[in-house]
């Protein structure tokens, strides 16, 4: 998150909301993106029905106990509601194609 955070201005410019979503509480997304600097809005799928929705939940191994969690993924979605890109697990981490692809519409003009 703290790289999308490190390129909002080039999202931003190409009229892009950036949105986190976490199977943490309200409170602890609050705590997190105030330790982390992070300014856009970080919403809470505490049911994880967005994360099973999309095909991210998976299972942890913590200390002998099974956690279902959720996969790191990042989605480019365009105003109709398509999913346009997906990035999942490592491909998450690094924004640069998400940001790239947000700003080809503006660079063909459409």
């Amino acid at each position: 998150m703290k790289a999308f955070q490190a390129s909002m201005d080039k999202m931003e410019g190409a009229d892009t909301q950036v949105l986190g979503v976490s199977v943490d509480s309200p409170f602890a997304n609050h705590a997190f993106a105030t330790q982390n600097g992070i300014t856009f809005p970080l919403l809470g799928d505490m049911d994880a029905k967005a994360i099973k929705e999309y095909g991210l939940e998976k299972e942890y191994k913590i200390g002998g106990a099974t956690i279902a969690s959720a996969r790191r993924a990042t989605f480019l979605i365009d105003k109709e509601g398509k999913v346009i890109e997906e990035q999942i697990d490592n491909d998450a981490i690094d924004p640069t194609k998400i940001v790239d692809a947000c700003q080809l519409p503006k660079k063909t003009g459409k």
